[in-house]
């Protein structure tokens, strides 16, 4: 039965850091936006996967190569 006054204080503060912890969240805006990832996984990023496709622009400069064929 002795337990038990180590046990409740410890239960009390351990509910108090969680609920903390919960307000903390909701303060740093960790719960403004819960749908937003939901429906953009669902949008085409079209515009996005075109950009990556595209080889890079061809670079004019004059390599080594270049010097000894002309």
């Amino acid at each position: 039965m002795d337990i038990l006054l180590y046990l409740i204080p410890a239960a009390l503060g351990l509910g108090l850091l969680g609920l903390l912890a919960f307000l903390w969240a909701l303060k740093s805006g960790q719960f403004d936006d819960l749908d937003g990832a939901a429906h953009r996984i669902l949008f085409d990023d079209d515009d996005a996967l075109a950009n990556r496709a595209q080889p890079p622009p061809e670079d004019n400069r004059p390599t080594d190569r270049n010097r000894e064929s002309s």
